[in-house]
């Protein structure tokens, strides 16, 4: 009897050969955290291993494309190296970082649960899945969504769709997804309009907007995600 291969390892598989060899509007560039340095495929494996290590179907929690502060440098979607290290218990050495939306993401898990009850239930990654920059004034780089130039998104819609569906591919629950981000919301309904990859789609607001601009209502947000969140759970029971 052949060995059933755990959901850690689809995922592992799948960010090992992720790369996007694709056209790109001129003053953007894809950072690719798997190739510019080792240990980021290290603690990403071990993240898997750690939490993903058995074949539970999940509910898929949509971002918008990594930041190069968290999985632009961890391979852990909304997790910086501060995070990954003090809550989920893995060392990056090679970097230090702090991301905004980490920290609300992690301050909801820690509501819903802790680390080992939230990812036995979610799997979270972007239908872009790798930090996209764009070149800004006096040469610096800045964090770019997918969504910011139209041309870019032309460029990307194609492997959006195929990421998607791998990630659907894995063994994901498709009868409810959560996205986060309004505006990531009205992307993601016109690619599912076209590709029926998805039930129903529910949109919560992005950790970043939370975080940057109702922080004082943080709060509300967090206990917007837990009821939502747990309702999906008490469903599945």
């Amino acid at each position: 009897m052949s060995r059933q291969i755990k959901f850690a390892e689809r995922v592992i598989d799948f960010n090992r050969k992720l790369k996007y060899s694709g056209k790109l509007p001129e003053g953007f560039q894809v950072l690719n955290p798997y190739m510019d340095n080792p240990e980021t495929m290290d603690v990403m494996q071990k993240f898997y291993a750690k939490f993903y290590n058995d074949n539970n179907q999940r509910k898929f929690i949509i971002g918008i494309n990594p930041s190069r502060h968290g999985a632009g440098v961890t391979g852990v979607p909304f997790t910086d190296t501060k995070r990954l290290d003090t809550v989920c218990g893995i060392k990056m050495h090679s970097a230090y970082t702090h991301e905004v939306s980490s920290v609300f993401v992690y301050d909801m898990i820690e509501s819903f649960g802790g680390v080992k009850e939230f990812y036995k239930n979610f799997y979270i990654n972007s239908p872009f899945p790798l930090a996209i920059v764009r070149k800004a004034k006096a040469g610096k780089w800045l964090n770019a969504n997918y969504y910011d130039d139209k041309k870019l998104f032309e460029c990307v819609s194609e492997f959006m769709i195929q990421s998607l569906l791998q990630h659907i591919s894995m063994g994901l629950d498709t009868s409810e997804v959560f996205i986060l981000g309004k505006k990531n919301a009205d992307f993601i309904r016109k690619l599912n309009d076209e590709h029926k990859m998805f039930d129903k789609l529910t949109v919560l607001e992005h950790p970043r907007f939370i975080q940057q601009y109702k922080s004082k209502e943080k709060q509300k947000y967090i206990d917007k995600y837990i009821i939502a969140l747990s309702r999906v759970v008490a469903e599945a029971i």
